[in-house]
Order: structure tokens, then sequence, then C-alpha cells
């Protein structure tokens, strides 16, 4: 293996000099800076780059830390094509841990990430508290961000889209529409996100004066087989229900097949609205009506006020995104029209 003295002979410099050039640190003309990265390129040298983090205490990566139920949806996939994206075009890399099934493996993920020396660290938690996300973010000395979830003292490291507010406005549009009798099918309730949806559901019935009934509420996995499920229990429960949100769109998947299955047209008999805005939700027949969340700004403002705070700035406002009704085929008018 080629070593940094071989470098050094082969361009005719001493070994500190290789090593200025290769951290950045004091100056080397541009000759020489030339003849070194000749000499590595000829020689095949690669810097020990553990080493060289240690000695410019910058590794140019930024860590991101998801929990693996996210891996599998359409969501995940736009969060995560984003962060590379973006990433790759600030001249980072990414990298990517696991935050696996509880706050613990939150916790060692994100302790590996700060081990590995990320300039700065994303994380989408699911099960660590607000009070312990806010007290690590003042432990730390590199910039944590945190993507949906609301953080109360510190406010200018979090971006989130308002959930309950979301759930609360596709609650409303069927009610506007005339129905009453709306059944929820909810994600997660381990989930922070699951948790607000539900909450918009029931604030949104309470404001128009309407009773939240427990028999109406399913609780869904945000997969389309708890979707049908939700669907199956809702008929058994023999609850009349002429609309029905759930809490993501592959649950609204599960339930439209459901529905169908069962002989109960979709909108005539009940209409139903998911979340997230999935790329087939147009394509679906009918179109799936779908509260579109900003994942793709959400990751973009993240990314920027990370680089920005890396870079020496400031943030002293939080940043809320709202959610998007996108109302398609699959809601009509209901019974009280």
């Amino acid at each position: 293996m080629t070593t940094m003295l071989e470098v050094a002979r082969r361009a005719g410099v001493s070994k500190a000099t290789v090593s200025r050039v290769l951290s950045g640190n004091g100056y080397v003309s541009q000759e020489t800076k030339d003849r070194v990265f000749l000499a590595i390129e000829e020689s095949g040298y690669r810097p020990n780059l553990l080493a060289r983090n240690l000695a410019t205490k910058k590794t140019q990566t930024l860590g991101l830390v998801v929990t693996n139920t996210l891996y599998h949806g359409v969501y995940f996939s736009e969060l995560l094509y984003h962060a590379a994206s973006m990433t790759e075009d600030q001249g980072r890399r990414l990298v990517l841990a696991d935050g696996k099934h509880s706050a613990e493996e939150e916790r060692e993920a994100i302790q590996y990430l700060l081990d590995l020396r990320c300039d700065g660290i994303i994380i989408y938690p699911r099960f660590l508290s607000v009070d312990e996300i806010d007290d690590m973010i003042e432990q730390q000395p590199q910039p944590v961000l945190v993507i949906n979830r609301r953080l109360r003292r510190n406010s200018s490291h979090c971006v989130y889209c308002d959930q309950k507010n979301a759930s609360q406005m596709a609650v409303e549009r069927l009610i506007a529409l005339g129905h009453r009798d709306i059944a929820f099918i909810t994600g997660s309730l381990d989930s922070p996100t699951g948790i607000e949806r539900l909450s918009g559901y029931k604030d949104a019935l309470a404001q128009h004066g309407i009773a939240v009934r427990d028999a109406l509420i399913v609780e869904g996995k945000w997969t389309p087989a708890t979707g049908a499920a939700g669907v199956d229990t809702l008929l058994t429960r023999q609850v009349p229900f002429s609309a029905l949100v759930a809490s993501n769109d592959d649950m609204a998947v599960g339930a439209i097949k459901r529905l169908h299955d069962r002989d109960i047209a979709v909108p005539q008999q009940v209409s139903v609205i998911g979340f997230d805005d999935i790329t087939l939700a147009p394509y679906m027949v009918p179109s799936l009506s779908s509260v579109r969340i900003p994942v793709t700004e959400m990751i973009k403002e993240t990314i920027h006020r990370l680089i920005f705070m890396l870079d020496g700035g400031d943030f002293k406002y939080q940043q809320t995104f709202p959610g998007e009704l996108i109302a398609r085929d699959s809601i009509a008018a209901g019974p009280h029209r």
C-alpha cells in the first residue's frame, strides 16, 4: 500500500507538504499542489480518512437517522432521494444510520454518526421524546436538525409539517361535502404523526358539533393490509359511515380494495381520503384524494439550514410546512349535502 512518504518522494516535496495539501491548511503554491495531486494519482495513494478528519475536524459528511419502519414506503424514498441529491450538490456525502425499533436504538444510531465525526446530523425520530432531542441538541457541538417533530427549546433546529392541521383540513372537506359519519383508520399510535393525525380528525368533528364515536376509529399500521382490515372491522361493528379518512395512502389503497370486494362503491357510497399523495394516487380507479405532505420542501429546508449553520450562520425561527389536500375522484357529496 502506498504511503504518504512515497507520494512525497514522487512529488519531490516533504511529507509535511503533502499533509498540508491534503488538509488544505497552510500555504502551498499551485505548482506544488499540482505535483502532489499528480503523484497521488500515479501512485494510487488513498489518504487515511480518519486521520485526516481528526486533523481537519471536518469530514464533509452529513448523517441521517431514520427508523426502518419508514424504509418500505414511497414517503421515505422521496425523503432519501432528495437528501442524497442535495448533500451531493453541496459537495458532501450522506451517511444513513438505522434508528430501528426503540428510543435506545435511535440514540445509538445518532451516537454512531457522532463517532464517525459527521459534520452535522439530521434525525427523523419516531421514539425519542421532544425533551430528549432538545437535550441532545444542546449537548452536541455538531448541529443536529430534526424533521417532522416540533421542539420546545430549540425551535430553529426543527422543520415539520403541521400534521394535526392537515388532518383537520381533510375531515373538514368531507364535512363541507355533507358527510357526518366519517370513519378514521389511524397510523401506528406509537408514532407522533399517527397521534397528530388522529387528533386533527377529532378536533375537526368537535369544531362542527359532531360527536366523536370510538366505533368509527380503527388502528392501522401504515400498510395496505391494515387498511383493508380496518374496513372489515368497521363493517363488523355495523356502524354506518359515508366517508373514510386513512392516515396514509397505503392504507387508503387497502381500504378501497376491501370496499370494492364488499360491493361498496367509492365514492358513491363511501368517500375516501389518504395522506402523502403517492405517485400512484392519480392513476387509481377512482383516483385517490390525498393530503400532500411537502417532503421535498422539508428536506431541502433542513439541509439548507444545516449547511448554513455549518458555515457559521444562526437561525432564530422555526419552519412549519402546511399540508395540501389534493381532491380527486374518490370523494363525492355526502347524504347531508
